[in-house]
């Protein structure tokens, strides 16, 4: 599902148009994404948190020549998913392993 998507079931959930819900999505997104620039922690409960982690410098490899080089300091968004949306994830693939998978007749 990518942000397209998300604007059109939100059409239809909302029985708003296209554009509005357009709008509200990137407003989202756009909101979201300025949370953590200030250092926010984004929380949507049953669907998980976005927090900024600090990675420190360190010594990586330019994959063309092999060649050492200084990787810089970085911050970068983490998502840590919620209980409710693993539980439901975790469900769903037990459910849909359910299918008789064996080889022995059935006895027809």
């Amino acid at each position: 599902m990518n942000k397209a998507d998300l604007a059109t079931e939100v059409t239809k959930r909302a029985k708003v148009g296209q554009k509005v819900a357009k709008v509200v999505v990137d407003a989202i997104f756009d909101e979201m994404a300025d949370a953590l620039k200030r250092g926010d922690r984004v929380e949507i409960r049953g669907f998980g948190s976005f927090v900024m982690r600090d990675y420190g410098s360190y010594q990586g490899r330019n994959p063309k020549t092999g060649e050492l080089v200084t990787v810089q300091p970085k911050k970068l968004p983490y998502f840590k998913v919620g209980k409710e949306l693993k539980e439901l994830v975790d469900n769903k693939e037990e459910t849909a392993g359910t299918e008789p998978t064996s080889n022995e007749p059935t006895g027809n």
